[in-house]
């Protein structure tokens, strides 16, 4: 990709190459866990750098690793609500397995349910906790989070223990319908 010289019209360079470098990685692991398909999650980095090139008054007026881990967790999260491909990224991360444990049927059986019933969830939660969960799972910092999703970090806290019952109260209930089947 060949970049115009930095203008308020165009990025320099050398500095979105930089910001490419710095965030791309950690992007992509985040969308990974959120979709469990590398090869989509790479797509939706992808899309993430390429709307932030078409937003140049960033580079001078704004959070860019925040604007960038809030775009990639909104492209993430409207990816798995999208009932097809939901499906389909749902069935694939349920066949991912830990390359280093040799588990049996069951217990890849008993992964994938989990994975399931957590991806459900994510996609029922309000799109804020979602995306405060799966920052935070990703490891993240609360500085990192409070950055990404444009608030103080010293409401990460409250945010993240309100996410987290909302998860357990909904993943409860799912599993308890579920079993009752």
């Amino acid at each position: 990709m060949v970049l115009r010289e930095s203008s308020g019209e165009h990025w320099d360079e050398g500095e979105f190459r930089a910001i490419f470098q710095q965030h791309y990685t950690r992007i992509v692991n985040i969308l990974m866990r959120l979709l469990g398909d590398r090869t989509y999650a790479d797509e939706l980095a992808n899309e993430a750098f390429w709307r932030l090139y078409r937003q140049p008054s960033l580079q001078t007026a704004g959070n860019v690793g925040g604007w960038l881990y809030r775009t990639a967790m909104n492209l993430g999260i409207d990816a798995l609500r999208m009932s097809a491909r939901r499906r389909e990224h749902e069935e694939a991360a349920g066949r991912i397995a830990q390359d280093n444990i040799q588990d049996g049927p069951l217990d890849d059986l008993l992964r994938a349910e989990r994975c399931r019933r957590v991806r459900q969830v994510l996609s029922l939660l309000k799109p804020a906790q979602a995306q405060l969960l799966i920052l935070r799972s990703a490891g993240l910092s609360y500085k990192e989070i409070a950055n990404a999703l444009e608030v103080k970090a010293t409401s990460i806290g409250n945010l993240l223990n309100r996410a987290e019952e909302e998860f357990r109260r909904r993943y409860i209930a799912i599993q308890t319908i579920e079993e009752e089947l």
